[in-house]
């Protein structure tokens, strides 16, 4: 009987590695470039600024020891209350603002996140943003004394006022500046102070026909006005949702399109009357 041929050896394939045993590397290797893209995206600079409530100033009274308005050629009354601008602060133009800023100011009550461009001109250097602002500002006065001039039927040629606030920019406290000459020059129309003896805050431009338009951070102005004692605010009518969105506690809001609504609206609230609100 022949001899059996020698028995060839089975070739062994190791066994498949089960799906599950390689998800936890997979699950590693993104989490690690989940962490990578993270730390990229938290240290890249991005256009954005953040900002905040500024400060408020009483165009009745003084800034730096110096009045804020002052007329010459006429009469100016005594005054009570106030009229306060407000302002918003925002990280400089030339300031970098990585990821954390921007989840920092997007959680925080009293921050917001802007567009850099909303805040400021796009391209221009910092000095040409701050003469930008500087000439809003001077141009804001002017339209601001001309409306306010023109509402109480007097010569411009007559009456010199000069206003003083040169350290804040743009054009967004020129209702505020209007209502102060007519507040020292005419209060009510009636021998009595327009802001009723209250603290009166607001904001919004003013061109010289005294048509009064939106300027923007109205949710950040509110909590600056209430901080520092307003209890009324003038909005611009076009902003209304904004201011009303986080309006603070005992803050009423008060829309207004014209110098002549706003002091129409004040006269109202002075005597008790029905005033529009936001």
């Amino acid at each position: 009987m022949p001899a059996a041929p020698p028995a060839t050896p089975t070739p062994t394939t190791p066994p498949a590695r089960p799906a599950g045993a390689r998800r936890p590397l997979l699950l590693a290797v993104c989490a690690a470039l989940f962490a990578a893209l993270l730390a990229v995206a938290a240290l890249a600079p991005l256009p954005f600024s953040v900002t905040h409530p500024g400060e408020t100033t009483d165009v009745l009274g003084e800034r730096d020891g110096e009045p804020v308005i002052t007329i010459s050629g006429a009469p100016v009354r005594e005054t009570e209350g106030e009229l306060r601008l407000t302002t918003i602060q925002a990280t400089a133009p030339d300031a970098t603002v990585r990821l954390p800023d921007v989840l920092r100011g997007y959680f925080a009550g009293d921050q917001a996140v802007l567009p850099r461009d909303s805040v400021y001109p796009q391209g221009d250097s910092t000095d040409e943003i701050r003469e930008h602002n500087a000439d809003e500002m001077r141009a804001s006065q002017n339209a601001a004394v001309t409306a306010a001039l023109a509402f109480l039927d007097r010569d411009a040629d007559d009456v010199t006022v000069e206003l003083n606030l040169a350290d804040v920019g743009g054009p967004s406290a020129g209702l505020l500046f209007s209502l102060g000459i007519v507040e020292m020059l005419d209060g009510d129309g009636d021998g009595g102070d327009l802001t009723g003896g209250a603290t009166i805050a607001g904001t919004g431009t003013i061109d010289a026909e005294g048509a009064v338009g939106p300027v923007g951070g109205v949710a950040l102005k509110t909590q600056a006005a209430r901080r520092d004692g307003a209890t009324v605010f003038l909005v611009p009518a076009d902003e209304c949702g904004d201011a009303t969105a986080d309006a603070p506690g005992g803050l009423r809001l008060i829309p207004v399109t014209s110098l002549s609504g706003a002091v129409e609206s004040l006269r109202a609230l002075a005597a008790g009357d029905h005033v529009p609100s936001c």
